[in-house]
């Protein structure tokens, strides 16, 4: 089985190629989907969340609003919120792999680099597009300011610099564009399989 990092910065078009990826018959475990699993009804974060921050918890659920607030209130609440999540992200991610029938495992990480989530995978795969794109596309969510936008980009490592530490980038200016690269990553992959 062979593991492979996405990342890529905000709008950089990660969620939709790792559909790309999915379509290609591989596994893809989504780093924002097990936290949202973990923050909701019955999840394994409510408890321990709920523990720390009492206030977080609404309806049985671990509010994200309320977490950006206690955040903004207290700068050492994200590294007390990152010890809860970060082990019981990983536990997921475990068992997605322990449990994945494919020979190639897709590990969707915003932050891979920033977590050293990339020492964990055997290869990594950067999307990538031109600022201007990467831009139109987060204001088109309108789920965010341009303030936002910018501050997010700035806690990430630079584009460029992610990219050149991957092993793979994909370009996703169109959808086709991305397709034809995903398929030459699995392809290239596979053919690494075929001859381990």
């Amino acid at each position: 089985m062979f593991l492979l990092g996405l990342t890529g910065s905000i709008g950089m078009g990660k969620s939709t190629t790792a559909k790309l990826f999915a379509d290609e018959g591989c596994a893809v475990w989504d780093a924002d989907a097990a936290v949202h699993r973990l923050y909701s009804n019955g999840g394994a974060a409510v408890e321990p969340m709920g523990a720390l921050f009492p206030q977080a918890i609404v309806d049985g659920a671990v509010s994200r609003p309320a977490l950006k607030e206690i955040i903004g209130k207290d700068p050492n609440a994200l590294k007390q919120i990152e010890a809860v999540v970060h082990p019981l992200v990983g536990e997921d991610r475990a068992m997605f792999i322990a449990q994945a029938q494919t020979d190639i495992v897709v590990l969707d990480i915003p932050l891979l680099f920033e977590t050293g989530g990339n020492a964990r995978v055997d290869a990594v795969a950067c999307v990538t597009v031109d600022d201007e794109t990467q831009k139109e596309r987060v204001m088109a969510r309108g789920t965010m300011s341009e303030a936002q936008f910018e501050a997010i980009k700035a806690k990430q490592m630079p584009s460029a610099e992610k990219c050149a530490r991957s092993d793979y980038v994909i370009e996703t200016d169109t959808i086709e564009h991305a397709r034809t690269q995903v398929q030459s990553v699995v392809r290239d992959i596979r053919e690494k399989l075929k001859n381990a």
